[in-house]
């Protein structure tokens, strides 16, 4: 079993499909040593067990466990801190073609506009550390659900401000809304520029939006881990559970890399104490 999930994590860190992670297995020796296949004489998992283990994982949410389990663990090291919630969300395209076994678009995929372009996909609307910028909490709608309707689900329940930009207008104003949390929406771009900064009052509140803009920018990062780092561009199956489930293990993943770092400085000086 522990084989199967490193599998798991290589095909999502790599973006490969089951019979191309099949193939990675047998052509190259790093993958068999970090899945554990270490003897020559160990069978490689077909892409068809590959496959099984992954739809053990979605009727039980294990990827929703997956990434708890690794925020718990990067809670111990002491790299999230539970003050401040940013929420944002970002579009996933899904093939627009009908050239499948059923010759339609999946319908649970729904177009989106996003200035003056279209787009046909789902959404992934996330809830990130205000001060570490790791995930805490990941939805996934079709592309056509407003970011607004999904804000305040995002939040894990024990931060006092949260932190979104312009399209969160009136979240706090929601039947679902905490009134113990105190949101900190950045001001429409056409408001912003009309600001008179030779003003004192509207020269404070330019000041006050910057620091809103920096704090939300944390919540970026994980995207661009998953689109470039992983090169998770596209949605890969059809439904929205298999794909969110797809995007939780991901942005588990991205946690990881995004904190590799400092956990790699605490482990080197642990033996120096020690």
């Amino acid at each position: 079993m522990q084989t199967l999930l490193r599998i798991h994590f290589m095909q999502q860190w790599f973006n490969l499909s089951d019979p191309a992670m099949e193939e990675a297995l047998h052509d190259i020796p790093m993958f068999r040593d970090f899945a554990g296949l270490t003897h020559w004489d160990e069978r490689i998992p077909s892409e068809s067990s590959i496959l099984r283990f992954r739809h053990l994982l979605e009727p039980h949410k294990l990827a929703d466990q997956i990434l708890a389990i690794v925020n718990e663990l990067l809670q111990a090291q002491g790299l999230q801190l539970k003050e401040g919630t940013v929420v944002d969300a970002t579009l996933i395209a899904a093939p627009s073609s009908t050239k499948n076994q059923s010759g339609t678009r999946d319908p649970e995929m729904h177009q989106s506009k996003k200035g003056n372009q279209w787009y046909f996909g789902m959404k992934a609307h996330i809830g990130v550390d205000a001060d570490s910028g790791l995930v805490h909490t990941v939805r996934g709608t079709s592309g056509n659900v407003s970011d607004v309707l999904e804000a305040n689900s995002l939040l894990h329940g024990q931060e006092k401000n949260a932190f979104g930009d312009a399209g969160y207008q009136g979240v706090d104003k929601r039947p679902d809304a905490n009134a113990r949390v105190r949101w900190h929406v950045v001001m429409r771009a056409g408001l912003r520029r009309a600001l008179d900064k030779t003003r004192p009052i509207e020269d404070m509140i330019e000041q006050v939006e910057k620091i809103k803009a920096s704090i939300r920018a944390k919540v970026e990062h994980p995207f661009r881990v998953l689109k470039r780092q992983f090169g998770y561009v596209k949605v890969r199956y059809r439904g929205l559970k298999k794909n969110t489930a797809q995007i939780t293990t991901l942005f588990a993943l991205s946690n990881l890399w995004m904190a590799r770092h400092r956990l790699e400085a605490k482990a080197q000086v642990r033996p120096q104490s020690a």
